[in-house]
């Protein structure tokens, strides 16, 4: 039996409490005020000296964040640009791919890689359950012929909570030979460690409203040498995404099109701050919150989604038994304002995800578990002991 979590009637936020919304989602992110600042600015000319420098600061921030010295280019578009753009950029009509399905963004690259008649093998897993290794390695060995031309696969599975082994796949794609390694880390980038050349990562897709603490509308795309090899003989149709274009301009510290100029502003600032902060402080951060939340669902009697060791630091999928996730969200969010993710495609009732990815702090953290705990006893859901969640999520943060 399904409970109706439909809330009390309480009144209306007072007018000056109406701006006071919370995002505890996989994105868009929350946004610091000297990020919201900086993207406050005038607009300056996409062709100017000044705009030039910008573009050069950032490509060598962008480099350090990836942890590489090659390319990462940037285009106005998403994270699902991001991702066509470095499929189609490499890869040939009726080339063969190997991608990897775990959740509603692994089922989108095999979509992306139909529409462009790629010849699509598919290494599954049940949602909520990691992309077995071993799948890839077995799949790789077996292709003698070396047909196999790139294993495409999403590191942490936005839609599940689920993070994959992406060093481990990427080093049986090396093993491969020729194969190239594509990834779409929109949500673990800027989470936790996503080093592109330790790894051997050929092609690594990303969003600005991530791990990056921006507003949508920048999407980031780095390549290997191995990748520009390829793109050298790539015949996929492309005009916008023509990555050759962005890398010409990129090394002239400039753009092929006129590019979001505002959110190169906050692009600069927030890459700042993570600099400040450093990459070992930041995945230490992503890491406790996994933790905190995690430990804060599991003593009030919530299951996780994602198999146990296999959380995403960016998020965390809750699979309430017998309670509406939809109507949990609809309640914590009018109750406290503080906006939790749903389930995507079947698990929409089923699921609620609590995101923990960029600019979020441990208070805040803390503050969406108490949420969801008061939430459920007012619904006389709770299970446990009054403020067994909220405790357990204290000591989770205060051990990290």
């Amino acid at each position: 039996m399904v409970v109706d979590c439909a809330v009390r009637r309480r009144p209306l936020y007072p007018l000056a409490m109406q701006d006071k919304l919370s995002l505890m989602i996989p994105g868009p992110t929350p946004v610091p005020e000297r990020v919201l600042l900086a993207m406050g600015r005038h607009p300056i000319g996409h062709r100017s000296a000044d705009f030039q420098k910008i573009v050069k600061r950032t490509t060598q921030q962008l480099q350090w964040l990836h942890q590489t010295k090659g390319d990462v280019l940037v285009i106005t578009g998403s994270g699902t640009a991001a991702m066509e753009a470095g499929i189609i950029n490499v890869l040939s009509k009726g080339d063969t791919v190997l991608c990897g399905d775990n959740g509603k963004f692994g089922e989108r690259w095999v979509k992306l890689a139909k529409a462009y008649g790629l010849n699509v093998q598919v290494v599954k897993a049940e949602w909520g359950q990691p992309l077995d290794p071993e799948a890839f390695r077995a799949a790789l060995e077996a292709d003698t012929a070396k047909a196999i031309k790139a294993v495409i696969l999403t590191h942490s599975e936005t839609s599940t909570g689920v993070i994959n082994d992406l060093q481990t796949i990427a080093s049986h794609v090396k093993a491969h030979g020729t194969a190239l390694c594509i990834a779409d880390c929109v949500t673990s980038l800027g989470a936790c460690n996503v080093p592109m050349e330790d790894w051997g990562i050929d092609v690594i897709g990303s969003g600005s409203q991530k791990g990056y603490m921006m507003p949508p509308g920048l999407a980031f795309v780095a390549m290997s040498d191995r990748a520009w090899e390829a793109c050298k003989h790539s015949d996929l149709p492309k005009f916008y995404l023509d990555l050759a274009k962005y890398r010409k301009s990129a090394h002239a510290d400039s753009n092929p099109f006129t590019p979001a100029i505002n959110l190169y502003f906050a692009l600069e600032a927030a890459l700042e701050m993570m600099q400040a902060e450093g990459l070992e402080k930041i995945f230490a951060r992503h890491a406790r919150h996994r933790a905190a939340a995690q430990a804060g669902m599991q003593a009030i009697g919530l299951p996780l989604y994602a198999a146990e060791g296999c959380g995403s630091p960016a998020i965390t999928a809750v699979a309430p038994e017998g309670i509406d996730a939809e109507a949990m969200r609809k309640a914590v969010k009018e109750k406290f304002d503080i906006l939790l993710a749903g389930g995507q495609d079947h698990l929409k009732g089923k699921v609620f995800r609590i995101g923990h990815l960029g600019f979020v702090c441990d208070r805040d953290v803390l503050t969406a578990v108490a949420a969801i705990e008061a939430t459920l006893q007012d619904l006389g859901l709770h299970k446990g002991s009054a403020g067994a969640g909220v405790a357990a999520c204290a000591a989770a943060l205060a051990q990290g």
